[in-house]
């Protein structure tokens, strides 16, 4: 049942619950809020930028690529840099990550080189998987990175399933699912979440919303205000 509804003699149909706030430390101009303070230190502060950098200039390289036909496929992350790289700085080396194909800047902070980069996007016998795998789909298990699934959305039910093995386990970590407001608009992605809640696993969702997936607006794609919503 629900937790707490009212009854009402009154009609009315809503599109929202609400609304959840949005969390900040920094104002419309990029200072800091007053009684708050910088969350990580200035020499991490500065790797986050160089990555994020780094992250713009490998996108712009490789996308070169593939428009030249040396590639077949690219996915660029440019205007989410801060949104992989941020999250990525404030997980746990131990915490399992499930990305989807725009997480550039997290797989850079978690360790993938530049040949790295290159051997997977040109499939030679220096990949991992053998130039078996699209491109983009990088992996880094040894860094608790899973590999990058070309079906959208389908990590999104397995991430709350590790979870769950963390928290029967009594173990210190987390399981974390990063994707777009695409893939939150596939069924395993409702699938993973309820998931999540009722069996309280140990899962972070991460939905990097631009608004418009790959081709279709959200307006488009769900009637409510927002995916946080399906969460809880």
């Amino acid at each position: 049942g629900v937790e707490s509804s009212p009854f009402s003699d009154t009609l009315e149909f809503k599109k929202s619950s609400g609304g959840f706030p949005v969390f900040r430390l920094m104002d419309n101009e990029g200072k800091l809020l007053p009684g708050a303070s910088l969350p990580f230190s200035l020499e991490d502060g500065v790797r986050m930028y160089e990555l994020m950098v780094r992250s713009a200039v490998y996108d712009g390289f490789l996308l070169t690529m593939q428009r030249q036909g040396r590639i077949s496929f690219y996915c660029c992350n440019w205007g989410e840099e801060a949104a992989s790289v941020g999250t990525a700085a404030a997980l746990k080396d131990q915490d399992m990550i499930w990305p989807q194909y725009r997480e550039l800047g997290m797989f850079l902070w978690r360790g993938l080189t530049p040949q790295e980069m290159c051997d997977q996007n040109i499939g030679n016998e220096s990949d991992r998987s053998k130039g078996r795998n699209l491109q983009v789909h990088y992996c880094l298990l040894e860094k608790n990175v899973q590999t990058v699934h070309a079906v959208l959305g389908t990590h999104i039910a397995q991430a709350p399933g590790a979870g769950y093995a963390y928290k029967l386990g009594g173990e210190d970590r987390v399981s974390v699912a990063y994707f777009g407001d695409g893939a939150a608009s596939e069924g395993d992605a409702l699938t993973g979440l309820n998931f999540a809640s009722v069996y309280g696993s140990q899962t972070l969702f991460i939905c990097r919303n631009n608004g418009y997936s790959i081709s279709t607006g959200v307006e488009d794609q769900y009637g409510g205000d927002g995916i946080a919503g399906r969460g809880p």
